[in-house]
């Protein structure tokens, strides 16, 4: 069975990365669903721009099939440009990732979502939302595609942003990260994945291929603290049910 990873989310999910600057990940265990089979992995993975290239999911995936000797298969969904309003309940990004989700599910079981996404929302007018929109399109992703065990993991905004000067971003992004940290602190099995002190591409709007490579190490770090924290509660609860059936039968 494949261990397929949801990727969601904007441009620097989708992977802006020059691949020029890092060596290429080669691992046969590593496939990227496309036209719902699976491929042995290409960049760039998640094509959703001419300019798409080197994506974090790469190294997280690479890691995640050298750990646990596993097929690993990238499900990719994430748009360049995009804010929390076209990923709402309904929408078509929405929609678009429960089908290629499911579409993934007859043939890999889902092991973990990765978001990256805030940039667009890093404004006067979508940040005071953003906690609540984002929390939302969390909830329902789970509920729907059944993922209620499943590591989310929110990748938060680079601190390089503070230098990026076109529109609001630089004013905005650390709030839009404090919304991000406050969802991944309260929803179960959800986890906040730190970009401080990661590189930049010349345009100080998307990470860099080094930065990509790190961020997907920093991600599946994240990953096996909450696989870890889920291990520990299920064993309680086997302990629970375990004590509770010896003394029905007292």
């Amino acid at each position: 069975m494949i261990h397929s990873i949801l990727i969601i989310g904007q441009s620097n999910m989708a992977g802006r990365g020059f691949a020029n600057e890092v060596d290429p990940i080669k691992n046969d265990k590593i496939k990227v669903l496309r036209n719902g089979r699976w491929w042995p992995m290409y960049v760039p993975v998640n094509p959703d721009r001419v300019t798409a290239g080197i994506n974090l999911t790469e190294s997280f995936a690479d890691l995640y099939a050298k750990d646990k000797d596993v097929n690993v298969g990238i499900i990719p969904c994430a748009d360049g440009g995009t804010c929390l309003n076209q990923w709402a309940v309904g929408e078509l990004l929405f929609d678009h990732t429960l089908y290629m989700a499911e579409l993934a599910m007859r043939s890999s079981e889902i092991a973990a979502v990765l978001w990256h996404q805030g940039e667009s929302d890093a404004n006067s007018r979508f940040y005071p939302e953003y906690e609540e929109k984002l929390t939302t399109i969390l909830t329902a992703l789970r509920q729907k595609l059944g993922l209620h065990d499943v590591p989310f993991l929110l990748g938060g905004l680079g601190d390089y942003l503070k230098d990026y000067q076109n529109g609001e971003i630089h004013k905005y992004f650390e709030l839009v990260n404090d919304s991000i940290k406050n969802v991944a602190s309260k929803m179960p099995m959800t986890g906040f994945v730190s970009a401080k002190g990661l590189g930049a591409n010349p345009d100080n709007l998307h990470f860099s291929a080094p930065a990509l490579r790190e961020f997907g190490v920093r991600y599946y770090n994240e990953f096996l603290k909450l696989e870890d924290k889920n291990r520990v509660f299920e064993d309680k609860e086997y302990r629970f049910e375990s004590l509770k059936t010896g003394l029905e039968h007292l």
